[in-house]
């Protein structure tokens, strides 16, 4: 299945109802109703750049955000990296986040990206040069790893 998406980046201000209402449905959808209750609204999304891929029908498929350096860590740091149920398996999480490395390029280039990786996908964020930074932790009650990518 080879699903053309159209990207948008957009800081929390500019995201406007609909898709700050998309994003919010989707991170849901995944993070709450298949891995568990947790607060999914965390006061950073405000800190943040928004990168969201539709399809031809206008259906969000991807998302992640790109928390601004400082708030979390030093450097940028990409978190709630998503995919549809309906899409897993096609590729579509690795041009997610293909695309989001190039926009954190675009934004803060020659700065490294931080993320706090579920355990179980660290073989693929070690694809995109990603390499462990200390001890594994529970975060939300799952097993999690924090990587960095040097700049």
């Amino acid at each position: 299945m080879s699903t053309q998406l159209h990207w948008q980046w957009l800081r929390f201000a500019a995201l406007g109802v609909d898709n700050l209402y998309d994003a919010l449905a989707l991170r849901c959808r995944v993070f709450i109703l298949e891995q568990g209750p947790y607060l999914d609204p965390d006061g950073i999304d405000r800190s943040s750049g928004h990168l969201l891929g539709r399809d031809e029908q206008g259906r969000l498929l991807a998302y992640l955000r790109v928390v601004d350096p400082g708030v979390k860590y030093a450097e940028p740091a990409i978190g709630r990296v998503i995919t549809a149920p309906e899409v897993r398996g096609t590729g579509l999480g690795h041009r997610l986040f293909a695309e989001g490395l190039r926009q954190c390029q675009l934004a803060w280039p020659g700065q490294g990206v931080r993320i706090s990786a579920q355990s179980h996908l660290q073989r693929f964020y070690a694809a995109y040069g990603f390499v462990p930074v200390g001890e594994p932790y529970l975060e939300d009650d799952i097993p999690h790893l924090e990587m960095r990518r040097a700049p």
